[in-house]
């Protein structure tokens, strides 16, 4: 194994401290990348906060009789505050996902750091595409959800709780748009097989649809489908992926 330089050390090679310390400088960089992201969007909350309540101004748009309303002294800019970081943490994500493969590619040798350029170019559309999707059907299932309350009633929905919905699902759609790379990044760090994942394509679809169910409480069949199949499609391209390097890695190996 090559000796590393003190700035290139691998993951591996580390003691407990040094895997602290690793993590430290790691979050240290992610956190300020949050921080300069959030005082450059700062300004920009109106713009981004009627962008944020657009799936919920269509639904009253449908004559749905739910109202957003901000409740509490401090509401307006615990809201500022919230959804500022809610944005820069998109805009960050460059930053912090590249920080983060930084940190969990111990397999990787020194010559081949450049692949974290790579995946970080990868996951930042894959990770915007889950957001989109959500946002998309997000609509639908606000109207679907305010369809419970009673016509005698009206709904008064506070922005907080507008918002950490909006945000869970959001976060929810992009991560799980990021699993797929997750399986590759195994993959090339030697620690799952291509031959595995293939035989385990059975659970990948149940896992697709899975995530398609949560996703879609609704229970229709048809939303459910359009959430899963993006994920099925993504995981058998990263299947694909990792057959590919696996037979890279075997030929690489009868040359040495």
């Amino acid at each position: 194994m090559a000796q590393a330089s003190p700035g290139d050390t691998k993951q591996g090679a580390m003691t407990l401290a040094e895997h602290f310390s690793e993590l430290r400088k790691r979050l240290v960089r992610s956190a300020l990348a949050l921080i300069v992201c959030t005082i450059a969007v700062w300004n920009q909350f109106s713009d981004i906060f009627a962008v944020i309540r657009a799936p919920y101004d269509s639904v009253q748009g449908l004559g749905s009789n739910a109202v957003l309303a901000l409740t509490g002294i401090t509401s307006g800019f615990s809201l500022q505050l919230r959804v500022s970081l809610a944005a820069a943490f998109v805009l960050s994500s460059p930053i912090w996902i590249y920080q983060l493969w930084r940190f969990i590619s111990p397999g990787l040798k020194r010559n081949e750091r450049k692949w974290a350029y790579a995946f970080t170019a990868v996951a930042v559309p894959l990770f915007s595409c889950g957001v989109i999707l959500a946002y998309y059907v997000m609509p639908r299932m606000l109207d679907i959800l305010f369809e419970f309350t009673p016509s005698d009633v009206e709904n008064v929905t506070s922005v907080e709780s507008y918002l950490s919905f909006f945000l869970h699902l959001t976060l929810f759609f992009g991560i799980g748009f990021l699993l797929p790379l997750v399986l590759v990044t195994l993959n090339f760090a030697g620690i799952l097989s291509g031959e595995r994942l293939k035989a385990a394509w059975r659970w990948l679809i149940l896992g697709s649809f899975v995530f398609g169910a949560v996703a879609t409480p609704n229970g229709d069949p048809l939303a459910m489908t359009f959430v899963a199949l993006p994920m099925i499609v993504m995981s058998f391209i990263a299947v694909g992926i990792a057959l590919i390097n696996d037979r890279r890695r075997q030929r690489l190996a009868e040359a040495s």
